[in-house]
């Protein structure tokens, strides 16, 4: 797909990897639409994205865990933007506690934005782009947490367990109405996400250069739109170590406990 005058819609896109998506379309001609909590952040985001594309860029609050928030996005995306080619579901948080210290309403809470919510607002936007015979591309954020679980991210990983079981059947259903479906697994990104994560700091600390540049790991995902693969799965070493996790997993329980375990 040709992002230029396309329409490409991304939750959380206030900060961090949302955000670098957004100037990434920006650059690539597309019509952004910008989602997120926080007002503020989204206007400037916004802003930035009509200088870089020489477009009208839009910005739209919205809390992708509460049903009726999403649909009075599409409302306003319908009225005042258009159809939808592009849907990158980025919004999502973590938490990284020892389950047994897990608070019930964060599990909740993570589930409703991390799956319920992506599921929800997925759904609506598929619908439009089948009944109009349009193709479309859907790309949604999940982790290497997904595939290879490690200490204090129980809850973070089976949300995102949950996101990659989704789009991989999600792919082949909608594969026959020409719509493409790619999954984003990356490991650790320098953003704003490890503040809730972690507030303490160390996680990042401790991983050093390892941590993804989200300018970088952002051209990437809008580069799979102009050319659909069915994963992008970063940095190139913990791939291989999911590999290894799924051929050899009693090898893999004790790397995820150990040399992966830096939470």
């Amino acid at each position: 797909m040709n992002l230029q005058d396309k329409v490409v819609l991304v939750t959380g896109g206030s900060a961090g990897l949302g955000e670098q998506i957004c100037y990434a379309a920006a650059k690539k001609g597309a019509i952004v639409v910008t989602c997120a909590r926080r007002i503020n952040l989204i206007g400037q985001v916004k802003e930035k994205c009509a200088e870089l594309s020489g477009k009208a860029a839009y910005a739209f609050q919205l809390d992708v865990a509460e049903p009726n928030s999403v649909d009075s996005l599409l409302e306003k995306v319908a009225a005042e933007v258009g159809p939808i080619d592009v849907l990158i579901n980025n919004a999502g948080f973590g938490i990284f506690e020892n389950f047994t210290d897990f608070e019930r309403e964060n599990i909740f809470k993570m589930f409703e934005v991390n799956v319920l919510g992506m599921m929800v607002l997925t759904q609506k936007v598929v619908l439009d782009m089948v009944a109009a015979a349009r193709p479309g591309h859907i790309i949604n954020i999940a982790s290497m947490a997904g595939k290879m679980a490690t200490p204090k991210s129980t809850v973070y990983s089976a949300t995102k367990f949950a996101v990659l079981g989704f789009s991989n059947a999600l792919r082949l259903e909608l594969k026959p109405a020409n719509i493409a479906v790619t999954t984003v697994n990356p490991g650790p990104i320098k953003t704003e996400f490890f503040d809730k994560a972690d507030p303490s700091g160390n996680y990042l600390q401790t991983l050093g250069n390892h941590v993804l540049d989200p300018e970088k790991l952002a051209r990437r995902i809008i580069a799979s739109v102009e050319h659909p693969k069915r994963e992008i799965n970063a940095p190139g070493y913990m791939e291989i170590a999911a590999r290894f996790y799924t051929l050899f997993p009693t090898m893999g329980d004790f790397l995820a406990g150990g040399l992966f375990n830096k939470k």
